[in-house]
């Protein structure tokens, strides 16, 4: 049978609007870094990794630079949900806001009771989950999940995601710099002036963001965070009097081109490069070390116990309602898949043990082993659930 240009277009196009292959995008890389790290690859890949491009390593470039694009769309999306979305007004925002909360303060409290002393400082590794993945999963399920749930769940992963560029910016900053810190926030007053100004062409914000973001790598804050401050500045109009207009906003347009190469290049390139865990060569304790279970037992128990917990108690004491078409099972279920916490809980990682492969190889261990217990048994109780 032959396969016309058009049909290749069209399952093109269905392949990348679905959310579910963005996830099976991440997984494949995360796969593939487990195999290179534990082949005959593993030295050609490290040297790669190290490889020097101007003044920084591959590996820092990916860290700090791409991941950089991945944090602008995340603040894009936090701003339009905040502005005119999901998150626009405070009834919206208490079910997956308290959720939110009890799902990064539970994690990192497991964590703790594993934990103290030098590797205490990996607290934050468990409270982010992974929206690409998390989303992914729910996708996979269709129908059996009410659309009242796949809000919630998108919803509380951009609060999560808020809060985990607070924790980013608040305990993971050291060393700044105040000179290049000042200069990053005169770039900052000159894009918000701009956004004032009514300046609405992308390209102007996107090369003064480059500024931005070259002032904070060099001022010790992590530069990935200029790429959140650069979104909060991208000018965006409420809802449109067409449904075809809301291109026209500068932040639509942005977040529309930025979706696909941050899904399908930006994560996985991050994956493929953080991902690779040696566990051939590991020590035999490695599997059962404190950071290893406690990244793991937040994960897969923290984030649920703060997530179904919380939005339990404030659904039972009338501060939000249950989603509609949705009952308690689901709930759990979606509060299981809040455990997958893979691109974030990495990338916190890098932050909390730096320049120590082994903690941060510990780390890794728990991060696949406890986002993939969260991630089975969620969608096995989504699976098997019927809605209401």
């Amino acid at each position: 049978m032959t396969i016309t240009p058009h049909l290749r277009a069209s399952a093109i196009r269905r392949f990348l609007a679905s959310q579910s292959s963005a996830g099976l995008m991440l997984m494949g890389a995360a796969l593939a870094a487990l195999v290179i790290a534990n082949s005959p690859w593993a030295a050609d890949y490290d040297a790669i990794l190290h490889a020097r491009i101007g003044s920084l390593s591959v590996g820092h470039w990916i860290d700090d630079g791409l991941m950089a694009i991945f944090f602008l769309l995340v603040g894009l999306e936090i701003k339009r949900e905040m502005v005119d979305g999901q998150l626009s007004t405070w009834s919206r925002r208490i079910l997956p806001g308290v959720a939110a909360m009890g799902g990064m303060i539970a994690p990192a409290l497991v964590y703790l009771a594993f934990n103290t002393g030098a590797t205490a400082a990996g607290w934050a590794i468990p409270a982010a989950t992974d929206i690409a993945f998390a989303l992914g999963v729910i996708a996979l399920l269709g129908d059996r999940v009410p659309a009242s749930l796949r809000v919630f769940l998108a919803a509380l992963a951009i609060i999560d995601d808020l809060g985990a560029v607070a924790i980013i910016a608040l305990f993971y900053t050291s060393g700044v710099s105040l000179p290049d810190l000042a200069g990053a926030g005169a770039v900052l007053i000159v894009l918000a002036f701009m956004n004032r100004l009514g300046v609405r062409r992308l390209s102007p914000y996107l090369l003064v963001g480059i500024v931005l973001w070259v002032l904070v790598l060099r001022s010790g804050v992590h530069a990935t965070l200029a790429g959140v401050m650069l979104a909060f500045t991208i000018p965006m109009a409420r809802t449109p009097a067409r449904p075809d207009a809301g291109c026209a906003s500068p932040l639509h347009r942005l977040e529309r081109a930025l979706h696909v190469p941050v899904s399908f290049f930006v994560v996985p390139v991050f994956g493929l490069a953080n991902a690779a865990v040696p566990v051939l060569g590991l020590p035999a304790g490695a599997l059962l070390a404190p950071v290893t279970l406690g990244v793991a037992a937040g994960l897969a128990i923290g984030k649920v116990v703060g997530v179904f917990g919380v939005a339990s108690l404030a659904i039972r004491a009338g501060l939000a309602d249950m989603p509609a078409h949705a009952g308690r099972r689901q709930l759990l279920g979606v509060a299981m898949l809040c455990g997958i916490g893979f691109t974030m809980s990495i990338f916190i990682t890098l932050l909390a043990f730096p320049g120590d492969p082994l903690l941060q190889t510990e780390a890794k261990i728990g991060v696949l082993a406890g986002s993939f217990l969260a991630g089975t048994i969620g969608y096995a109780i989504l699976r098997f659930t019927r809605s209401e």
